[in-house]
């Protein structure tokens, strides 16, 4: 393979990232050399990453995957990365757990099975830890010695983390505005963490500016010019989803929409998973989840609309707020061929759906799983979600973050003396 040549950026010849062939144009289907692109010279349209997947038994590849480690790696003849990837420094993310929410079934009226995909698990408690260790396993092979990003929160605690752990250089940039968890996790791992006056558009422009810069000299952006990569680590979520199912599709899965590449790349992984035989064809319907005070997908969806209009986000579910979704055309073709929907909620809608889930199973998803929840509860009591059919709510990351949503109406039930007679005057302890 000849060597990329990539203004402004590390090169490298003949990248080994295991199955992956070339790169492929989302629009018009040109193929390119594996390198850091991003973008098609010809007509500007998303790069995605091509596969030369495995052939054979179905069984048989069942088998390597289940033997492998518990973590993405597992499924590394599905991904852009080295068969050696496991024995490399990384953060090992994924095979987060698959909660049957029988509780929360209850307190819907689902009686097909209803499940959570809980990412919140993940090492730095989001699932951008998947997307964040494909990327740098691709930065490796370009040569990159800094990793960067654009972020609403999530993603720059991943890159810190996966940078330290890789031993490379890290500089992430956010909105100035960021929940202080989240800045401080971000900072904690001891890269540079630059926080820009704007919204996350804002920021996303910033970045790209920097690519074309000297400054940008030997730098990965994780969801620029690795960008092709990066977003194949969602795919794992349907792997693990239909893998701990028992090798089978759900019904319907609800997943949360900022840029809308963690949907659209999950519809990837399980038309994947189809073409390989590890499940059964069956119809499959997704639905897209956004807040109010950011939902240009929902809004389009709604209208009949194939573009997304921008809108200047507005919501308490900051990790979702892109008001210029990149894959958000996309997300409107999957929802509607597969006989999905794209919705939205309210910021209140977000912290009762949010605490349901708290209450129900334990879990106490960010803000973001409140708005998947929200969604899933508006769309089934709509009559659009089925209550008889298996259906998986996607939360990807921890409430830990996003402590302010719901501080407000989460404080201690009482505050006594040491007594037991304080204890029954205040009428605690009774059912």
């Amino acid at each position: 393979m000849a060597v990329q040549t990539v203004a402004g950026n590390a090169t490298t010849a003949s990248p080994d990232l295991g199955p992956a062939a070339a790169l492929s144009c989302r629009e018009c289907g040109e193929r390119f050399e594996l390198g850091p692109l991003f973008a098609c010279a010809s007509c500007f349209g998303p790069l995605e990453v091509a596969y030369d997947l495995p052939t054979g038994s179905p069984e048989e590849l069942r088998k390597r995957i289940e033997a492998g480690p518990d973590n993405i790696w597992r499924y590394a003849p599905l991904l852009p990365v080295p068969a050696d990837v496991a024995e490399k420094p990384n953060i090992n993310p994924g095979f987060t757990k698959l909660v049957k929410a029988d509780n929360l079934a209850r307190e819907l009226g689902v009686t097909g099975g209803l499940y959570v995909k809980d990412d919140s698990g993940n090492p730095t408690h989001s699932f951008k830890d998947r997307v964040v260790a494909i990327a740098v396993e691709a930065a490796r092979a370009f040569g990159f010695t800094t990793l960067s990003c654009s972020s609403t929160g999530n993603l720059a605690g991943a890159v810190g983390a996966a940078a330290a752990r890789a031993g490379l250089r890290s500089c992430v940039f956010i909105p100035h505005d960021l929940e202080q968890g989240k800045v401080v996790m971000a900072a904690v791992y001891g890269g540079e963490l630059v926080g820009i006056e704007g919204n996350y558009d804002d920021v996303n422009r910033f970045c790209s500016e920097l690519i074309g810069d000297p400054l940008g000299e030997g730098w990965g952006f994780v969801n620029v010019n690795l960008r092709p990569y990066y977003g194949e680590g969602s795919k794992t979520l349907a792997y693990e989803i239909c893998e701990q199912l028992g090798w089978r599709l759900p019904d319907q899965i609800v997943i949360p929409i900022a840029s809308g590449s963690q949907l659209t790349k999950i519809d990837k992984g399980l038309q994947e998973l189809i073409k390989l035989g590890l499940v059964e064809d069956k119809p499959y319907k997704i639905f897209g989840a956004q807040a109010e005070g950011c939902s240009p997908v929902s809004a389009a969806f709604k209208a009949g609309h194939d573009v997304v209009r921008p809108q200047k986000p507005n919501t308490i579910a900051k990790s979702l707020a892109i008001g210029n979704p990149a894959d958000g055309p996309y997300v409107l073709d999957i929802a509607r061929r597969t006989g999905g929907a794209v919705e939205d909620v309210t910021d209140e809608q977000v912290v009762d759906a949010i605490k349901l889930l708290a209450r129900t199973e334990g879990i106490f998803g960010e803000t973001a799983g409140g708005v998947t929840l929200g969604v899933t509860k508006k769309l089934i009591e709509a009559g659009v979600i089925d209550p008889t059919l298996t259906t998986v709510v996607v939360n990807t990351g921890d409430g830990l973050k996003t402590l302010d949503a719901v501080s407000a109406t989460s404080q201690a039930t009482a505050t006594i003396k040491p007594s037991l007679d304080a204890f029954r005057a205040a009428g605690l302890g009774t059912a």
